[in-house]
Order: structure tokens, then sequence, then C-alpha cells
């Protein structure tokens, strides 16, 4: 995390213009891709604790 903010800081004082706006636009890309990936991970791992807890119930009644 330090790293990220490290980067944006950076970033933020780049005034070379095209090449902060790169770096944005690379940086957008990751953040939108870990969003997209982390959300079917949760949906993934939602079903399969669903199904646990639907096999506990059908097993104790």
């Amino acid at each position: 995390m330090r790293k990220l903010a490290a980067l944006f800081r950076r970033l933020t004082r780049d005034r070379r213009g095209a090449s902060a706006v790169e770096y944005g636009f690379i940086l957008a890309l990751i953040v939108l891709a870990l969003i997209t990936s982390l959300t079917a991970l949760a949906d993934v791992t939602t079903g399969m604790w669903n199904n646990v807890s639907d096999e506990v119930v059908q097993a104790t009644s």
C-alpha cells in the first residue's frame, strides 16, 4: 500500500504531462481489473458458503 501511495504522490508531482496521463490510465485499468476479479471471486465464495450451509442444514434434518 505504501508503494501505491508513493507512486500516486510521484505521479501527482510529475509535470511531464503525457507520461502522467498514461500512468494514470494504466493505474485506472489495474484498479478496474482488481475490482472485477474481486467481485467475481466474492460471487464464487458466496455461492460456495451457501452450498455448505445448505448441506449442513440437510444433514441435520
